[in-house]
């Protein structure tokens, strides 16, 4: 693994100006499309509480999966080098903000990871393997709000 400084260049352009401009609070839509590099584009909008458009990616959910994907990467990681053979992983990750008009904040994530490793690996280290991915997890160790994980593991013995 490389160590050192990394760099992410993101654009996100808006595309919510609807003529005229932010003219008044519901006069403009909060669509917008981030890009990076060639990358596939992300539709992004606002949480529909926020006037944003439900079928898009907001700023919520972005978070809230950079966290659970961090997590996954360090956990198969982790497992990878333990010999432990990871063949399903799913995490269904929940996100709670507080909705304060003067500081809207997170007030935690929790992960969910569902996995399944290959009959006969050590369920016991699968599991205790989430507690240093956590540990690890770029994403954790860069909020101030905590990242809850409650891991279920098995196998896929019949």
């Amino acid at each position: 693994m490389a160590h050192g400084e990394h760099k992410y260049d993101v654009s996100v352009q808006w595309t919510g100006n609807r003529g005229s401009g932010t003219s008044g609070y519901r006069a403009y839509g909060r669509d917008h499309v981030i890009t990076s590099g060639g990358k596939p584009a992300i539709p992004g909008s606002a949480d529909p509480a926020f006037l944003g458009d439900a079928e898009r990616w907001n700023p919520e959910d972005l978070l809230v999966a950079s966290a659970s994907a961090c997590h996954k990467l360090w956990y198969l990681h982790l497992c990878s080098d333990a010999g432990i053979i990871v063949l399903d992983y799913r995490d269904d990750a929940e996100g709670t903000m507080l909705d304060d008009p003067q500081q809207g904040r997170f007030s935690q994530i929790v992960l969910r990871p569902h996995v399944v490793i290959r009959a006969g690996g050590d369920v016991e280290l699968a599991t205790h393997l989430h507690h240093t991915a956590h540990e690890k997890c770029y994403i954790a160790n860069s909020v101030n709000f905590p990242i809850l994980c409650e891991p279920s593991v098995s196998t896929d013995a019949p």
